[in-house]
């Protein structure tokens, strides 16, 4: 363990948890994606570019045998891959489907929706402000669904720089994981600076980014310090930071329990904690069980989240193939049921959880045991958080 992170000695007087925290429907989809990808086919599966920005999430499946790739050129020929919930270029996706035996887009609806909007702008003649971070997999997935028509735009910056051919043709757009308030502040200078400025019917921040945003600003208030679960390059987690920290309070992002640092905790009597939208349950009960507040620890609930976003319509399909093979295969009966109708009550922790229980390199279950948990319908494994 580094020096800079100790092990806690002081010890808040209450902790708040903010509801919702952590793993939002998008990741859910993809993680669960890719543990199936992992168990109906042999070690290496590949993905491009981290599914979801958590490391914890990124070094479980490695352990499994996923390969991370950069490009579709490391992908041996014919072998199997997936691409990140984060969103793609055409040209990516393309070349998938010529070298890869099998591609599996695991896209997140939202971001998905906002590359739509932006290919239909564009093909309208509409010049484009896309607000992202430079380099980051969504934004450069999406800047690549219009490349000659859309300008990238740093929230920090704003709109210097920006010039468009038709004032009157300008259409805004933004990376689903922004802060509220740095959209807000670019959406506001746009639509002064241009009358007929064109954005999204529904704003495209996701759900899940914008309530746990609003959890942590009425969170912020009744604390004195704001912890947040998630790994550095998780947009939506750094978001949270920055927003703690517009409420004057201090923030810390934190990958896990062991990076807390004593001295936060000095004059903290009431810590307020979240986590990303990639940010593992375990890893939160971890950092409660570290602060082990004297006065125990509640939620601060600010709304109820039930959004659900089904698997991938390839992997749907392949799925039900492979168990209509298996049941022809070993004449089962069919009970009218499959995968698919139980896969809403499993969740991205229990699909983990099923993979870690089996050797790195080798398939987490056999052909004939697809059906496994999701067939029986197991209900959702409850996430041991109860409140003192």
């Amino acid at each position: 363990m580094p020096d800079s992170a100790l092990l806690t000695t002081s010890r808040p007087r209450r902790v708040y948890l903010a509801e919702p925290n952590g793993y939002c429907a998008g990741v859910y989809m993809a993680v669960k994606a890719l543990v199936w990808m992992v168990q109906i086919f042999d070690a290496p599966v590949y993905c491009y570019h981290e599914i979801v920005h958590n490391r914890f999430v990124v070094e479980c499946f490695e352990r499994a045998g996923v390969v991370f790739v950069d490009s579709i050129d490391q992908v041996p020929e014919g072998a199997p891959v997936m691409l990140s919930a984060h969103g793609s270029a055409p040209d990516v996706v393309q070349d998938g489907e010529e070298r890869a035996g099998i591609v599996i887009d695991a896209v997140c609806p939202l971001v998905a929706k906002v590359h739509h909007e932006v290919k239909r702008r564009a093909a309208k003649g509409f010049d484009i402000i896309f607000v992202g971070h430079e380099g980051h997999d969504e934004a450069v997935g999406t800047m690549a669904r219009a490349p000659s028509n859309i300008t990238l735009v740093e929230p920090e910056t704003g709109l210097a720089g920006f010039s468009p051919r038709d004032p009157g043709k300008v259409a805004l757009f933004a990376q689903t994981t922004l802060g509220m308030h740095e959209w807000e502040a670019i959406r506001a200078e746009a639509s002064g600076r241009y009358e007929s400025l064109e954005t999204s019917r529904k704003s495209d921040l996701c759900y899940a980014t914008t309530n746990r945003q609003d959890a942590v600003l009425e969170m912020s208030s009744e604390c004195d310090l704001i912890l947040v679960v998630g790994s550095d390059n998780s947009s939506n987690t750094n978001a949270l930071v920055r927003t703690a920290r517009m409420r004057s309070a201090a923030a810390y992002r934190i990958d896990s329990a062991d990076a807390i640092r004593t001295e936060w905790l000095d004059a903290a009597d009431v810590v307020g904690l979240t986590a990303g939208a990639s940010a593992p349950d375990h890893l939160v009960r971890e950092v409660l069980d570290r602060l082990d507040p004297t006065e125990g620890w509640s939620l601060f609930r600010v709304t109820e989240e039930d959004e659900y976003f089904p698997l991938p319509p390839g992997l749907r399909s392949l799925l039900n193939s492979l168990v209509s093979t298996v049941r022809i295969g070993f004449a089962a009966p069919s009970n009218g049921k499959g995968p698919l109708d139980y896969d809403r009550r499993v969740t991205a922790t229990d699909a983990l959880a099923k993979l870690e229980s089996f050797p790195s390199g080798q398939p987490a279950l056999p052909a004939a045991g697809l059906l496994g948990v999701h067939m029986v319908g197991q209900p959702v494994a409850d996430s041991g958080l109860v409140e003192d």
